[in-house]
């Protein structure tokens, strides 16, 4: 599980709280957050060969993960959102994306 994370803010105000390597198709990626109980996938846009973003809401916080450099990149709207919730969508990918 990963313990540290990340406390970088963007320009928009949001967090990027977390990188994971990007070891699956951003398909397989999307159809992962439906098995996070509760996520809803808000927007999901991609040109079907090099990125992606998606966007998801998960107990009450907006998230966003991007694809670059060979990995996920994952952002919270609200860079006050509860660490403990950071944590559990981090420990949700690391099952998929860290095996």
């Amino acid at each position: 599980m990963i313990k540290d994370l990340f406390d970088m803010r963007m320009n928009d105000g949001s967090r990027h709280f977390a990188d994971m390597p990007e070891a699956v198709f951003f398909d397989d990626f999307a159809d992962h957050v439906e098995n996070l109980e509760g996520a809803e996938i808000t927007e999901f846009i991609t040109d079907g060969v090099i990125e992606m973003w998606l966007d998801f809401e998960y107990r009450g916080h907006k998230f966003s993960v991007n694809n670059q450099l060979g990995d996920y990149w994952f952002f919270v709207e609200d860079p006050e959102c509860p660490e403990d919730i950071l944590l559990e969508v981090c420990d949700h990918f690391r099952q998929l994306l860290e095996k």
